[in-house]
């Protein structure tokens, strides 16, 4: 399946517990269609005391989002937009389908 959202693409969550919320796209895991968004969807994790971390204890951190929850936010408008492929100089080019430029 094509994913639409690439690493470093603003987002908002237009759906779930978060919906609303903006940031950015850390990480893309394409097998599972979900994606690691920053201040998003924080869990808190039990870590053991270890040579990185020698406390150990409760961290917050960022867990996967669904993809279909995700919708990208166009550059110039600062609002959502399905994104859609054109062929523009000989290279394919993600496009806005709301403004038509490239993303």
């Amino acid at each position: 399946m094509k994913l639409k959202i690439k690493t470093g693409d603003t987002v908002r969550v237009v759906a779930g517990d978060h919906k609303g919320s903006e940031g950015k796209v850390v990480t893309v895991i394409r097998q599972k269609n979900k994606a690691i968004v920053e201040g998003i969807n924080m869990v808190s994790k039990h870590e053991k005391p270890s040579a990185k971390n020698p406390q150990g204890g409760i961290v917050k951190k960022e867990a996967p989002i669904h993809i279909s929850n995700l919708s990208l936010i166009d550059g110039k408008s600062g609002d959502t937009t399905r994104v859609g492929y054109e062929t523009r100089d000989g290279k394919k080019v993600r496009i806005s389908k709301k403004s038509n430029e490239v993303i």
